[in-house]
């Protein structure tokens, strides 16, 4: 029975986490901290703490499985950002 209910719990997060929204690159936070959803065309002026090879799937914050499209990010409280975005909050998965 407890197998049952753990296997509905986790059947259910990944529910929700597929009904939460993309975030949009023009939301204010997105913006602020300069979100995009494919890494490779994060302004490296603007934003010198990019690096190749960083992307919200390979960061600490990202809330899903390398391989995911998207994941849930605590920093976007409520939406999903792409696998292949950043955002100047990345920190490298130890």
């Amino acid at each position: 029975m407890q197998v049952a209910t753990a296997s509905g719990a986790i059947a259910l997060a990944g529910a929700a986490q597929a009904q939460q929204p993309m975030l949009a690159e023009t939301d204010p936070q997105a913006v602020a901290l300069g979100y995009k959803a494919d890494a490779t065309k994060v302004d490296k002026a603007k934003f010198p703490k990019y690096a190749a090879g960083q992307a919200c799937a390979n960061c600490t914050l990202f809330q899903g499985k390398p391989t995911d499209a998207a994941g849930v990010c605590p920093i976007f409280a409520g939406k999903q950002v792409a696998g292949k975005g950043w955002c100047n909050s990345y920190v490298k998965k130890a």
